[in-house]
């Protein structure tokens, strides 16, 4: 029992560094992406805008999902940032497509249309979905 626990810690390092890079990954993507929408989502959100809370909050579990998939895929630490670059790329591409399909997107999200931050986080759902299932290599 002592050697299974022990031989278990043996996984702490690759832990701490799978997750170390994906919080960075993480924090990329915020950044990117609140820089590549016209809307200025978190002082949105801090002033109690639902339908920004949605729409970031589906973009944010959209990079997640293949995020997760690129760790539990990876065959070392850059390739699972390799990945991550890529989600983070789909992800962000799945905003511009979205800005172009739905007429005034930024502007309805500022007036806080619950219906349109639901369909931006159920489309960004979706891609990171498919996107996930498309590292499962």
């Amino acid at each position: 029992m002592l050697a299974t626990t022990l031989s278990s810690l043996n996984g702490i390092p690759p832990f701490l560094a799978y997750f170390a890079v994906a919080i960075v990954l993480v924090l990329i993507f915020v950044r990117i992406y609140t820089w590549v929408t016209p809307q200025d989502e978190l002082a949105l959100i801090k002033a109690n805008n639902a339908a920004a809370a949605l729409a970031f909050g589906g973009a944010l579990i959209g990079f997640a999902l293949p995020l997760s998939s690129a760790i539990t895929h990876s065959l070392s630490l850059l390739d699972c940032a390799v990945w991550g670059a890529v989600a983070l790329i789909v992800q962000v591409l799945t905003f511009v497509v979205l800005r172009v399909a739905v007429k005034q997107l930024p502007e309805r999200i500022n007036q806080g249309e619950i219906a349109t931050g639901i369909f931006v986080a159920t489309a960004a759902i979706a891609v990171g979905l498919i996107n996930a299932a498309c590292m499962s290599y």
